[in-house]
């Protein structure tokens, strides 16, 4: 009967977890320690939290920066319709 190389010891509480021990024992595959980036990959990577949350506090800043650009660029647009129409 065939055995499974994986070892009984994953806790199934999460999915992710179990899919890096597989990862982990299968195929030897480790995530990069965090001091092995230099740069702005230091800060920015898919494997510390430190990476992941300032991913998310970036995507939020683009997309709040965006929509405080694109509400006065159409305030001013307003304001140039309005006082071009009253001339």
């Amino acid at each position: 009967m065939p055995t499974s190389p994986v070892k009984t010891r994953i806790p199934l509480t999460s999915f992710g977890h179990l899919v890096t021990e597989v990862k982990r024992q299968l195929f030897g595959i480790e995530p990069p320690v965090s001091v092995e980036y230099t740069g702005w990959r230091k800060y920015f990577n898919s494997y510390t939290p430190q990476g992941r949350r300032n991913y998310v506090l970036a995507t939020y800043g683009i997309l709040v920066a965006t929509a405080a650009v694109f509400m006065i660029h159409r305030r001013n647009r307003q304001e140039k319709v309005t006082s071009s129409s009253t001339i």
